[in-house]
């Protein structure tokens, strides 16, 4: 168990929303699985809980995505795993689950493994129990591989080494504004992943600058990046589309782009479980390009094609992308 659900311990009179979520993309790029298991509890009432899929693919005229909700009754936090939805379970080395909403009928069973360590993106073990950040973060499975099958509308694909991750978020609020970004296996002869998330916190009318926490590994040398102590060295230039970032630390330093054309993205609401909503735009076949440099070792230039994930949180309703018909909460 590398992140244990929070779920089954939240008050009954506190908000809390919850997600486990993987993804994975083909090793050639163009095609990747955005899977969600979620829970969501607005105060003084018993949770529902919810599954979400997407398939993108660069080669259909956009995403496929899908997503089921269901009563208190359907979800629990299964023995030596993590969360269980209407027969749906993530446990560890496993994903299952299915989905028939409307006229759409979807299905998955992977198995994955991670040579590697968590990645905690808030940098003290003691601000994961804290009242702040409201949002917290974590990546049980950064640099993951999949194999299984995925079956969309009678369409099965087969999952075969994807790489990818597993993530984990819980909290009482989103922030204000986020952007996730990560790309698994960049360099085809190491082991490499990037992960950084980065949002503006929302305390009382005042809104931060951006805080990011990230992660580069290259081969076995971890770099951390990020944090309170570098708001003033991280840049985020955010777009519904693309973003380019700077983000720093201890002997490292990365600038970067990610983005895709619009086509590529499915939009969500998300919603908070005091109140307002986000719309929230994710693309999982991104292009991401790298500029690293080290003390030590030479610069390096990371690219990954059709197989990054770029996500962003916002407010903002005129980014044209569609929404899907689906509320949240």
């Amino acid at each position: 168990m590398r992140s244990a659900p929070r779920f089954a311990g939240v008050p009954h009179g506190a908000g809390h929303y919850e997600s486990y979520y993987i993804k994975a993309a083909r090793p050639a790029g163009g095609q990747a699985l955005w899977i969600r298991y979620t829970v969501h509890k607005h105060p003084d009432e018993d949770p529902t809980a919810a599954l979400w899929l997407t398939l993108f693919d660069a080669e259909a005229p956009g995403p496929l995505a899908v997503k089921a909700s269901f009563g208190a009754d359907e979800l629990s936090a299964p023995d030596r795993g993590y969360i269980r939805i209407d027969g749906a379970e993530l446990v560890p080395g496993r994903a299952t689950g299915s989905i028939a909403a409307g006229e759409t009928e979807a299905s998955w069973d992977l198995r994955f493994s991670d040579e590697g360590a968590p990645f905690h993106h808030l940098p003290y073990g003691r601000l994961y129990d804290a009242p702040l950040p409201r949002t917290k973060f974590l990546s049980p499975y950064p640099s993951a591989r999949f194999d299984g099958r995925l079956t969309l509308d009678g369409q099965e694909i087969e999952v075969a080494g994807w790489p990818g991750m597993i993530g984990h978020n819980w909290g009482a609020e989103h922030a204000e504004r986020w952007v996730w970004i990560q790309g698994a296996f960049l360099d085809d002869n190491e082991p490499t992943y990037f992960d950084m998330a980065a949002g503006r916190i929302k305390i009382g009318p005042v809104t931060t600058p951006w805080v990011a926490n990230g992660m580069l590994r290259i081969g076995d040398a971890e770099h951390r990046l990020g944090g309170f102590d570098r708001l003033l060295s991280t840049k985020v230039a955010e777009a519904p589309t693309s973003c380019r970032f700077e983000i720093s630390g201890k002997g490292a330093k990365v600038r970067g782009r990610v983005g895709s054309e619009e086509r590529n993205f499915v939009a969500w609401v998300y919603a908070d479980p005091k109140g307002p909503e986000h719309n929230t735009l994710n693309c999982s076949i991104a292009d991401l390009e790298l500029e690293v440099t080290r003390d030590a070792g030479p610069p390096r230039r990371l690219e990954l094609t059709g197989a990054a994930a770029y996500e962003f949180g916002t407010r903002d309703t005129d980014h044209g992308i569609p929404l899907q018909p689906y509320p949240d909460g």
